[in-house]
């Protein structure tokens, strides 16, 4: 059995409402093409022109428009629906969860993934600190599908493989990004077919790709990969939607071929 899986590009801006209306269009079209699965991007809703901005805008768990959307947008489709990342209130006032919320067909929420590496960067004009704005996660966390079990993770998790060999086995492993321009150019590509061949599975990656209304540019390429490393489909830049299956028979096929999964020893 397969199961088409969706990631959604976006070029997020600073007003909610216009970009949860861009997400529900591409949506719909992923929808229509058949997905059983659709990812949003890190920042879906919300790329502020400061940092505050997303504190501002911030949800408590089961309320708030962003979730009500998401739910939604689940419920009508029939369809899992990965949110991307969206503020959650924390502990302290000054900070929130950067967090991923994922929705059953039935519009329930099943899973809640809180960001664990927070991204710190500094090169000429390019400067950024998550953390001070953003409260780091703990715990990492897997879902269930009828495609298997699928690991959460966010943008700068994407550099720590040991949160990906904490999963498990899992078939599919979920990064909503929203790279820098900069650091995506070298790195992004390279880590998502590591992480796919080192824990042979598929690779969904929903990207922020394009230059936002804050000047922020972000890297794009959103893209799945197979367990062998393969790039199934990719998008450049600007908003749209990547799509392929998630083949059960892939899967079986790398991992007989060549079993490191069982030959791990730590």
């Amino acid at each position: 059995m397969s199961f088409k899986v969706a990631a959604i590009q976006m070029v997020s801006t600073p007003d909610v409402q216009e970009n949860l209306d861009a997400a529900g269009a591409l949506i719909a079209q992923a929808a229509a093409d058949g997905a059983d699965l659709i990812a949003l991007p890190e920042y879906f809703c919300l790329m502020g022109r400061k940092d505050t901005d997303k504190v501002a805008a911030r949800e408590t768990e089961g309320s708030g428009s962003i979730q009500t959307f998401l739910a939604q947008q689940a419920r009508q489709h029939g369809i899992y629906v990965v949110g991307g990342t969206l503020p959650l209130e924390s502990p302290e006032p000054q900070r929130v969860y950067n967090t991923t919320l994922v929705y059953g067909p039935d519009g329930a929420q099943i899973a809640r993934y809180d960001k664990i590496h927070l991204f710190n960067f500094q090169r000429g004009t390019d400067s950024f600190d998550e953390a001070t704005s953003i409260r780091p996660g703990t715990t990492p966390r897997i879902f269930e599908a009828p495609v298997g079990k699928i690991g959460l993770s966010v943008c700068y998790d994407l550099r720590f493989p040991e949160l990906y060999r904490a999963f498990g086995d899992v078939s599919l492993i979920l990064v909503p990004a929203a790279f820098t321009y900069t650091t995506g150019k070298a790195h992004w590509e390279l880590l998502l077919r590591t992480r796919a061949i080192e824990n042979q599975c598929y690779v969904l990656a929903p990207a922020q790709g394009g230059t936002h209304p804050n000047g922020r540019r972000t890297w794009g390429q959103t893209m799945l990969i197979d367990p062998w490393g393969d790039i199934v489909a990719q998008l450049a830049e600007g908003p749209g939607v990547v799509a392929g299956n998630i083949d059960p028979n892939r899967l079986q096929e790398v991992r007989t071929a060549l079993p490191a999964l069982r030959h791990r020893v730590m």
